[in-house]
């Protein structure tokens, strides 16, 4: 558990303790920018399973499990089996599903709640399915669960999808087609599922109604204002505050799909052949799957943006690629030449680094070799620019795995490529990308030392009992907070996720100054210290060095204590 992983999880658990289920809370601070039902989910797992990071990240798992069950699903209804399996194939074993999964976010379940809401929606509207109630179920429990995941985006990019696509078919203004949504009992369903918690929520955190477009430090308005306006209307303009975020630029934005879609953005290309005329169901299907995606870039490109915002077209990008698949276009053979040659450069790259870095001494832990670039960490991979040269030879068990699983990637396209079907080398695609997966997750093994902060959590609980403060904002040390279940005083961290909920009626006074430092570092009682190691030299000249004793020390940030340990 690192960040926002710990985060998330700390909530789940706070919401367990206190039974409060409407507002989130950390540190005791209102926490009011989420929507709560990935912090049920957990809490649900922890009551089963116990408070574990594993439980945390149980309903995650599960979700991802069903996203791609739900696209195979899918892809079977609307094409047929081989597409089915290859759609469902090249969901589950893309890299940005795996990537953006490692991170404790709702994207991949809300990514779920949005492919079933737009299945929903073709199937009441397809000509040859009779509307049935229960896909009209579907699509209400989808936008009403889509709701309490993300707020209004898991209604606005199912029901933007669904009306573009109704006004390119010609049945936006048809009584007819309306009448077979059921929208009445959708939109009931719905609003019985999402509306409880909104008004719950509004009326436990006041002001109820405050409708500013203003948004700056020191103002409270209640949860209905944050919510909707600060969290939702004014981070679309890039206008809310605080601005605890960092955008990709709109271009990289959509090109970066090509990588979180790889391997298989490599037959997009022949997706581009298929027909989308909307006279058969595969057409109407491939249509839909086009507004789905024009939809969510689109809206995205007017707003705010991370790397993992276009989660939601993957299941929409892995129907079209699937159905390429099943045709006999030859792009489907350039796509795997393609990517014979990519696989092959990429073994070479990681090979000549594995033999670069083979000799390298690996001394501690990888933080040592590592440079910051702090100004990148509000993006979800900003630590991917500390790499250096010398960090991949704390890597190089992982290195090695992937070089093995690209060089049985471009083997097993060499010996396929020629084959009629290509069911064989899509099945090695799909298995070195298995092999290469395992390689990532060992990696990312060898970054928890760096990233985390559990041995600092550990160093607390196998101290004597003392009072905590942590020299940052919240985040700084979260995973501390989630593995030893503390809470603590923070120095000048009145900012970020927590800065608004501080100044909500009856928040508990957790922030604190300098001046407030030198007085409690100067009790008799015990009291400990979490801080970056860059921060320790201000700190000295506050409290004076020789109250300042190490407890332990981890990735260059520090557990200090005002008296010595006996």
């Amino acid at each position: 558990m690192d960040d926002v992983d710990a985060v998330q999880a700390q909530i789940a658990r706070n919401m367990l303790a206190s039974g409060d289920y409407v507002t989130a809370r950390l540190d005791g601070v209102p926490y009011l920018e989420k929507a709560p039902l990935v912090y049920w989910m957990m809490a649900a797992s922890y009551r089963v399973f116990g408070v574990h990071d594993w439980s945390a990240r149980l309903p995650l798992a599960l979700s991802v499990i069903l996203l791609c069950w739900l696209t195979y699903r899918f892809a079977r209804w609307a094409f047929d089996e081989s597409a089915a399996l290859y759609s469902g194939v090249a969901l589950a074993t893309c890299v940005g599903l795996f990537l953006f999964t490692r991170i404790l976010i709702p994207d991949a379940i809300l990514t779920l709640t949005i492919t079933g809401a737009i299945w929903a929606w073709l199937r009441l509207l397809d000509p040859d399915e009779s509307a049935r109630r229960r896909d009209a179920i579907l699509l209400g429990a989808s936008l009403g669960i889509g709701l309490l995941l993300k707020g209004l985006i898991g209604i606005v990019f199912p029901v933007l999808a669904g009306l573009v696509y109704m006004a390119w078919t010609r049945q936006l203004f048809a009584c007819s087609s309306w009448r077979r949504l059921h929208l009445f009992s959708v939109l009931g369903i719905a609003l019985v599922i999402a509306a409880p918690w909104h008004i719950l929520a509004t009326l436990r955190n006041p002001p109820y109604l405050a409708f500013s477009m203003h948004s700056g430090p020191g103002e409270y308005r209640g949860f209905f204002w944050f919510y909707f306006f600060n969290e939702h209307l004014l981070r679309f303009l890039n206008l809310r505050y605080p601005r605890d975020y960092n955008t990709v630029p709109r271009a990289l934005f959509w090109l970066l799909n090509l990588a979180w879609l790889f391997p298989w953005s490599a037959f997009l290309p022949a997706a581009a052949k298929l027909s989308y005329k909307p006279a058969t169901r595969a057409g109407r299907v491939r249509l839909m799957a086009l507004c789905w995606i024009g939809s969510v870039m689109l809206f995205f490109t007017f707003s705010t943006t991370q790397e993992y915002y276009s989660m939601p077209i993957y299941p929409a990008m892995a129907l079209l690629i699937g159905s390429a698949l099943t045709s006999q276009d030859s792009r489907i053979r350039v796509g795997i030449r393609a990517l014979q040659a990519v696989f092959g450069l990429l073994f070479v790259g990681l090979a000549t680094v594995l033999l670069t870095v083979c000799r390298t001494p690996a001394p501690g832990d990888i933080s040592q070799a590592l440079v910051q670039h702090p100004e990148l960490y509000t993006l979800s991979l900003g630590h991917f620019g500390d790499l250096t040269l010398n960090a991949f030879a704390y890597l190089k068990l992982p290195v090695a795995i992937a070089a093995s699983a690209f060089a049985i990637g471009a083997l097993g396209m060499t010996l396929f490529r020629n084959i009629a079907s290509p069911k064989k080398a899509i099945i090695g695609i799909a298995a070195s990308m298995i092999l290469f997966f395992q390689a990532a997750r060992i990696a990312l093994v060898r970054f928890d030392s760096y990233l985390g902060s559990y041995p600092l959590a550990r160093a607390l609980e196998q101290n004597p009992p003392g009072q905590l403060i942590e020299a940052d904002a919240y985040y700084a040390f979260s995973s501390v907070f989630f593995y030893a279940n503390r809470s603590a005083l923070l120095l000048n961290g009145r900012r970020d996720n927590l800065e608004y909920g501080s100044y909500a009626p009856g928040a508990p006074q957790v922030f604190i100054d300098d001046q407030e430092l030198q007085s409690r570092w100067s009790q008799t009682s015990r009291w400990y210290l979490l801080a970056y190691g860059t921060d320790v030299p201000h700190l000295e000249q506050l409290v004076g060095a020789s109250r300042m004793h190490v407890v332990a020390r981890n990735a260059g940030n520090y557990l200090l204590t005002n008296l010595p340990i006996r």
